[in-house]
C-alpha cells in the first residue's frame, strides 16, 4: 500500500520467529515526525511501553519505529530492559540518527523468552536498505498468530493520505490489547492537537476491540504526521476515526480461530462512554460468542450481558434485534427461531441495541469463539 509523503516502511526475516516468516519491521521517515501514542494498561508492561511512554513526556519528535515479532521481550528483568535499549540504539545507528531518543521501539510475540538482539543487530542492514514508500512488507513482519496483514488508507481532498497498519489476533482486548497500531500521515496536523485528537480515536475504535478478554503486556497505537500538506482538520479527524473503526474491524474479523464477526451497535445510551461500554460488553462475552459460532439466537444472553454492564436504567423500552430481526423489546418477541437462525450463518453477525435512555451511540467488534482458540492457545508455546 502506497504511503503518505514522508514515510517509509521495510520488513525483513532475521531468525526470531522459529517458523522463518518476517519478524523484524521499520518504519523510517528523514524528517523529525509529530506523534501521538496509546498503549496498554496492563500493569505489567514490556520495556518497550515504557520507554516509548517516558519519551511521550517529553515532547520530542521522533523518526522511526522498529518493531519485531515473535518475542514480547516482557518480563525478562534487567536483560530485557537492555535488550531494549540496545533495540532502538542499534536501529539509530543503521539509520545514521544522532541519538536513539528519536527511535521508538515495539515487540509482540512470547513473554518470558529473552530477545535476541543478535538476531537484530544482523537483520537491521538488510532492513534499513530495504526501506520503500510502500507498507507491505512492513504490514507482514509485524505479524505473530494473525492469518494476514491489516492495512487501510484513506485520502483527503487535498491528496493528504492517512495508512493505517495493525496487527493483532489473539490476547485482545480493550484498554488495549495485544495489537499493534502504526498510522501515518502527511496531512499537518501540530503535535498538541494530534496528541488530543489520539486517544478519542483510539477509544471509539481500537480499545472497543475484543477476541478473548485477555489484555496484553505490548500493546501500542503510534500516530505519526510527517507534516507535508496543510489538511482541514475536522475532515482529518473524521477520516482518521474511519481508518481506525476499518482496522478494528479487521482485527476482530481475524481473530484467533474466528469464523465470525460480531459487531454490537448501542444507541440510546446516556453518553457515548455507557454506549461503548455495553457494545464492549456484548462482543467480550463468552456466552455470545459461542451463541454466535453454533447460530444459535439465544437473545438472552444478550439481554444478560448489557444489564451486566450496568448501563440499562430503562429495561422496558430496551430494544435487542439480531441479524435485523427484533428479539427484545421490553419482553421476548415473537420470531422464527429456525430462519434466524439459518441468518446467523453469515460471515458478520450484527447485535443491535437501543438502552432508550439518551442520545449516546458506540460500536464494538468481536468474533465468535470456537475450538480452534482453544487449541491455539493450548499449543501456543509448546
Amino acid at each position: 500500500m502506497k504511503l503518505p509523503s514522508g514515510f517509509e516502511m521495510a520488513g525483513v526475516k532475521a531468525g526470531i520467529k522459529p517458523s522463518g516468516r518476517p519478524d523484524l519491521g521499520l518504519i523510517y521517515s528523514p524528517q523529525p515526525l509529530y506523534w501521538a501514542l496509546v498503549s496498554t494498561e496492563n500493569r505489567v508492561r514490556a520495556p518497550c511501553v515504557s520507554r516509548n511512554r517516558a519519551h511521550y513526556e517529553t515532547g520530542q519528535p521522533i523518526q522511526a519505529v522498529a518493531v519485531n515479532s515473535g518475542n514480547a521481550n516482557c518480563a525478562n528483568g534487567d536483560r530485557g530492559i537492555r535488550n531494549n535499549e540496545d533495540f532502538a540504539d542499534l536501529t539509530a545507528s543503521a539509520l545514521e540518527l544522532p541519538k536513539s531518543q528519536s527511535v521508538l521501539t515495539a515487540s509482540t510475540g512470547v513473554i518470558g523468552v529473552p530477545l535476541p538482539i543478535d538476531n537484530i543487530r544482523q537483520g537491521l542492514p538488510r532492513l534499513t536498505t530495504s526501506l520503500e514508500a510502500d507498507s507491505d512488507a512492513f504490514a507482514e513482519s509485524v505479524l505473530t498468530t494473525d492469518t494476514c496483514t491489516k492495512q487501510v488508507a484513506a485520502t483527503l481532498r487535498n491528496g493528504a493520505r492517512i495508512v493505517g497498519v495493525a496487527k493483532g489476533s489473539g490476547m485482545v482486548h480493550p484498554n488495549m490489547a495485544t495489537l499493534l497500531a502504526f498510522v501515518v500521515t502527511d496531512a499537518s496536523i501540530p503535535q498538541d492537537p494530534l496528541r488530543d485528537l489520539w486517544p478519542g480515536v483510539v477509544d471509539r475504535s481500537l480499545n472497543q476491540v475484543s477476541v478473548d478478554g485477555d489484555m496484553s503486556t505490548n500493546d501500542m497505537a503510534v500516530l505519526m504526521s510527517s507534516n507535508q500538506l496543510s489538511a482541514d482538520a475536522q475532515e482529518f479527524a473524521d477520516a482518521l476515526d474511519a481508518v481506525c473503526r476499518r482496522l478494528a474491524e479487521k482485527l476482530a474479523r481475524d481473530g484467533e480461530g474466528a469464523t465470525k464477526l460480531i459487531i454490537a451497535q448501542v444507541r440510546g445510551g446516556r453518553s457515548p462512554e455507557e454506549a461503548r461500554r455495553a457494545a464492549r460488553a456484548v462482543v467480550a462475552s463468552p456466552l455470545v460468542k459461542t451463541a454466535a459460532h453454533g447460530n444459535d439466537p439465544n437473545w438472552g444472553r444478550i439481554l444478560a450481558t448489557v444489564g451486566a454492564s450496568g448501563v440499562v436504567s430503562d429495561q422496558a423500552n430496551l430494544h435487542i434485534s439480531l441479524q435485523g430481526t427484533t428479539v427484545y423489546h421490553g419482553a421476548r418477541q415473537d420470531f422464527d427461531e429456525q430462519a434466524l437462525s439459518g441468518a446467523m450463518k453469515e460471515n458478520d453477525v450484527l447485535i443491535e441495541i437501543n438502552l432508550a435512555a439518551g442520545e449516546g451511540s458506540g460500536s464494538a467488534w468481536g468474533c465468535d469463539l470456537s475450538a480452534e482458540y482453544v487449541q491455539i492457545n493450548a499449543e501456543y508455546t509448546t
